[in-house]
Order: C-alpha cells, then structure tokens, then sequence
C-alpha cells in the first residue's frame, strides 16, 4: 500500500473495449490490481453486507444468489453468481439503465490476492463523447482504493465522504484518474482529443 492516494493509482491495469455488442453500444471497463491481502479477507469484503459499508457505501438486501441489493443513494441490482471465494456477479441498475459488474479473485504468492474487476454497459455515443470511461471510472478507481485500504491496512472509512471529496488530495485522485481513463479510451481506439476532453469535463464534474 502507498502513502498517497494518487500514487496508488499506477498500481491498476485498466483496459476498455471499443464499441461492440448486439447493437454495436457496448463498452467493457476492465481493472485489475493485486492486493496485500488473503483471498478470503477481500471476498469477505465485497460479499458480506455488514462488511461493504466500511469501504464502499451502506447496502441493504438478500446476500444470496437471486437476491437483490441496494447501495443507499445509489445503484441496486441481482445477484446473479457468487462463487466463493472467487467470482461474483451482479448487475448495476441506476437511473433505468441496467450494466453488469463480474469480479474474480485469484490467490496469489504471498497471500496476496489478484483483483480483476470488469463492468460491461451499454452507452449511447452522445453521452460517451461527453463524459468518456471516466464518468464511471473515477468511481470505481475510488472504491477500489477504498478497497485496498480497507483489506490491507484495515480502514474502515469509506473515502467517499464530504471531507475527504473537497480535499485536496481527493482533487489530485480524480484528476489523475480521469487522465488515466482517458488513455485507455485511446488505446481502445478513441480520437485522443475527444478522449482528453471528456476527461476535462468528468474531472470538473467530479471535483465542481
């Protein structure tokens, strides 16, 4: 784990695919990361409801496959496969759209664990050229390293607070983010300055 939170975020692979699927709208977000920590702390972590709130944010719901979840003032969804201690999948429902999110773990040396983490939705071309990979990126780069503090250092304080968003330190995160979202939109093939300027405009959404 490193001191800074922009420090950690050269320590994730990110990749996206271009526009693919049925009707040619589907964009695949993919992030991995090796955590400090034994494969059953971190599926603990993202599985067990009392356990999600010290990282991420309040969930309430049926912690089993076919059940549902709510996240408070956010998204909900259905399990759709938990295969402890390894794979979970779930959709993400929000604001009437509906994507889906898969985790797997896989033990490495050390006890350390392999975090691979993909969320395919489908997107309209008009709202991705305005926000890009970032308009969700951002916030999964914030609950990953919500993740790895929690699992590793055993902080139980999800970032996602008032204080630590108007920080500057949080400034620096989410900008940083937003630049590296955009650089895996141009390797997937993205025109680089639409890229960078959707990265502009999900880091002043961000950050107000």
């Amino acid at each position: 784990m490193v001191d800074r939170a922009v420090d950690s975020l050269q320590m994730v692979a990110r990749e996206l695919s271009p526009f693919g699927g049925d009707e040619g709208k589907t964009r695949t977000l993919r992030m991995s990361r090796t955590l400090a920590a034994p494969i059953g702390t971190v599926w603990a972590a993202i599985t067990e409801f009392d356990r999600i709130p010290q990282w991420f944010m309040p969930v309430a719901g049926e912690a089993m496959i076919g059940g549902h979840y709510q996240l408070e003032g956010n998204a909900g969804g259905e399990i759709l496969a938990c295969d402890a201690p390894r794979t979970l999948r779930i959709t993400w429902e929000y604001a009437g759209d509906v994507s889906y999110v898969t985790v797997n773990l896989a033990q490495k040396g050390s006890g350390a664990t392999l975090f691979d983490f993909e969320h395919a939705a489908d997107v309209e071309p008009d709202r991705w050229a305005e926000y890009g990979p970032g308009a969700v990126g951002v916030g999964w780069d914030m609950g990953l390293l919500g993740l790895a503090r929690h699992v590793e250092l055993g902080i139980a304080t999800p970032l996602e607070t008032p204080e630590w968003s108007a920080s500057d330190e949080a400034k620096a995160f989410i900008a940083g983010s937003s630049e590296l979202w955009a650089e895996a939109a141009i390797a997937s093939g993205d025109d680089p300055d639409a890229a960078a300027a959707a990265a502009a405009r999900t880091t002043a959404a961000y950050t107000g």
